[in-house]
């Protein structure tokens, strides 16, 4: 039986400048959509889940844009709502050497953001699914989102349906304190935590871990805090990314199960042809992982080939396979497949 995933999140317009142009400067843009959990769902969709996207978006053709987007890459629209103003849309001036991707979010009075808790059917959107997914971003977004969330999180811990959370925060969005006030009521309801170590300091306010240790001690000093803060936590998730220029990134995936750290091979990212929805594609390839009971070191190089990947097109979305990405995983670096 294929298994049912849900995923709650705005999904957005994105209007990228050409490498080498700034957002000031240019004339012409290159269009997107994404969005956090819409990035996860089209990557669980092409593992073959049967995956549904739940958000709002307006009556207008880009709302219809949105839902052909969805459509194409497999993800399920039965609960996309139509109504409200406006799509959220950002924009993206493409970094190059030393100067870093800037994001300019224009998003306020989206039609996603005003969503109210009494226009999603709940236990319907959760009825016979595995697995519910969410991300901090929506969170940020409106009181009432994280009313609905919170509501989501309760029935489907009464439905036994696993749930996720990715902290993904956004300091354009809200600050620390907001976020560590709307995040930590939930953490209690969560299964799978994608949670870094500035996630875990500023937001959680766990005591940061000695100078003198390692990146792999300190995470693990972290993760064991978080889990005797919140012993539901089934799964805490990372990864580091040394970031050498714009077009040139280090990746390695973490997986912490079992009080125990597990770690995938180092990717040298180079060059990047887009960064934007990595961490997506490392998150769906841990849930992938989770609901399909494979070990845990095949589950962590798994998403890091995932995210890799990601990296080498254009858009947020993912849109390799599960043979794609384990045959990535399995070949040497930039060989040709005749």
């Amino acid at each position: 039986m294929i298994k049912k995933i849900v995923t709650l999140g705005e999904i957005m317009l994105r209007l990228s400048t050409p490498t080498g142009i700034r957002l000031s400067q240019t004339d012409q843009f290159s269009a997107h959509y994404g969005g956090a959990e819409a990035n996860v769902a089209v990557s669980l969709a092409q593992f073959g889940y049967a995956v549904y996207f739940v958000t709002k978006v307006p009556d207008h053709p880009l709302g219809k844009a949105v839902e052909q987007h969805l459509k194409c890459h497999g993800v399920q629209t039965n609960y996309l709502l139509k109504g409200g103003e406006r799509l959220g849309t950002y924009y993206l001036e493409a970094g190059a050497g030393e100067r870093s991707a800037q994001v300019t979010y224009d998003r306020k009075n989206s039609s996603f953001s005003k969503l109210g808790v009494d226009e999603v059917k709940i236990e319907e959107i959760l009825q016979g699914a595995s697995l519910f997914h969410v991300t901090g971003i929506t969170l940020a977004l409106s009181p009432s989102l994280r009313e609905l969330v919170l509501l989501i999180l309760l029935k489907a811990k009464e439905l036994g349906v696993k749930t996720s959370f990715d902290f993904n925060y956004r300091a354009k969005l809200w600050s620390q304190d907001e976020a560590s006030e709307a995040v930590k009521p939930l953490l209690p309801y969560i299964d799978i935590c994608f949670c870094g170590e500035l996630d875990a300091v500023h937001i959680l306010g766990v005591h940061p871990a000695d100078g003198s240790l390692s990146q792999e001690e300190r995470l693990i000093n972290y993760y064991q805090t978080i889990k005797e803060m919140y012993p539901n936590i089934q799964y805490l998730c990372s990864t580091f990314r040394t970031v050498i220029s714009a077009s040139s990134n280090k990746l390695q995936g973490n997986l912490y199960v079992g009080g125990k750290l597990h770690q995938s091979n180092v990717h040298t990212i180079e060059p990047i042809v887009d960064r934007v929805g990595g961490g997506d594609a490392f998150a769906a390839g841990i849930l992938s992982g989770i609901l399909e009971e494979i070990p845990a070191e095949e589950m962590v190089s798994f998403a890091a080939a995932a995210s890799a990947l990601k990296h080498t097109i254009q858009g947020d979305c993912n849109i390799f396979s599960r043979e794609e990405i384990l045959d990535f995983a399995a070949k040497e670096p930039g060989k040709i497949v005749r």
